[in-house]
């Protein structure tokens, strides 16, 4: 890794960067996902890209792809990020750069204008910033939101992974939704298939008793799994079936109680986090979505596209879109236990088509996403190449 933004010395310039990227994730979060999807279409592109680093933060890149280096900024924080992040720009002068997260966002921001750098800066919110910001006491929703309506202008691109995520942040921020650029994320690539061929240990899927439903997220309110454990307490009661908790996070003790209160605990699985859940996304005989909110909803995708049913909350917003209203996969009210147990029994006893499920998620294959985001960072679009299904 190169540190202090990736140069040897003051004073000395290594070739100008087409791309810098930075998010500071979790290291397991959907923003990851998208790098790592990203980074390998873009390179082979024959952009040069900089990930710029974050202590303590994603993502994580065990083996950058070739024409990608990893900068470590030598700050543990975004708040203190912010120095290096202008002397950065100031020295290696990237073409362009993309960021993600609304803190790393602003900061990129006032880093480019404090710069006085030629660098096209594209901004990314992949959440549905009005609900986000309902979760926020009243004073930090205020500041956030004056703070997005008077520094994203200064973007050139504004971008979003879904339609609902764009008339969404087009009301927070006061602008036309024409002024915000909706690109498909990088979810579906050969990877994906080879990942989920992997074998798994888990008897519920090698033994195969019974139907199991698969749920992977962070334990966290946002993915309201206790409304999932009322729904599979209500499924269980019906039929015998069994459930898998894919993920970590603050909710996991109080989770674990509740299917416990219900008596379901024999039959719920938590796993923690897996480096590899996509073996249980293709194995299961169904996924379930019980998200409050996302941006798009990346594993709902990662689960089509491997064949897996699925249903999901119409949160906002990303699910009504990847599942085409419905038509690719059932959808039920936000919260609603009752619902989403009737769609999670109707969809084992009569699931979607397998090539209508795996047509859909086709505008999510990484190479045609990488393709629009390059063009909307300004860079020029390769020639056209088949990505293998």
């Amino acid at each position: 890794m190169l540190a202090g933004g990736g140069l040897p010395g003051r004073g000395v310039m290594s070739p100008r960067t087409d791309l810098a990227i930075l998010a500071a994730t979790s290291g397991h979060s959907g923003v990851d996902t998208i790098i790592r999807n990203l980074l390998p279409e873009l390179t082979a592109a024959g952009l040069v890209v900089d990930v710029l680093k974050i202590r303590r933060h994603g993502p994580e890149l065990d083996r950058p792809p070739a024409g990608a280096r990893v900068v470590e900024l030598g700050a543990r924080h975004v708040e203190t990020a912010f120095p290096a992040l202008v002397r950065y720009l100031r020295r290696q002068r990237p073409t362009a750069m993309l960021t993600d997260k609304d803190s790393v966002n602003r900061m990129a921001i006032l880093a480019v204008l404090l710069a006085r750098v030629d660098t096209r800066l594209a901004v990314r919110l992949g959440t549905t910033v009005s609900v986000n910001l309902q979760n926020k006491r009243r004073w930090q929703a205020a500041l956030q939101t004056q703070s997005i309506r008077r520094l994203y202008r200064h973007a050139q691109r504004v971008i979003v992974p879904s339609r609902g995520a764009a008339a969404d942040l087009a009301r927070v921020m006061g602008v036309p939704a024409s002024r915000i650029t909706v690109l498909p994320n990088p979810i579906v690539h050969p990877g994906l298939y080879e990942a989920a061929r992997e074998p798994v240990a888990e008897p519920w899927l090698v033994q195969r008793e019974c139907p199991v439903i698969v749920a992977a997220g962070s334990l966290t309110p946002r993915k309201d799994y206790a409304t999932l454990l009322h729904a599979f307490a209500a499924l269980r009661a019906r039929r015998r079936c069994r459930l898998i908790l894919i993920g970590r996070g603050q909710c996991r003790d109080v989770l674990e109680g509740q299917a416990e209160r219900l008596g379901i605990a024999a039959d719920v699985r938590f796993t923690g986090f897996l480096a590899n859940p996509y073996p249980y996304l293709r194995q299961a005989d169904l996924f379930a979505h019980s998200s409050r909110w996302e941006g798009l909803g990346i594993v709902l995708v990662e689960a089509l596209a491997l064949g897996t049913p699925v249903v999901a909350t119409d949160c906002p917003s990303g699910p009504a879109e990847i599942l085409e209203g419905g038509r690719v996969g059932r959808l039920v009210p936000v919260g609603d236990a009752a619902a989403l147990a009737e769609a999670m029994a109707e969809t084992l006893d009569a699931p979607p088509p397998p090539e209508r499920v795996t047509a859909a998620m086709a505008r999510y294959r990484s190479a045609e996403s990488a393709l629009a985001y390059m063009e909307a960072l300004g860079f020029a679009r390769p020639q056209r190449r088949e990505e293998p299904a």
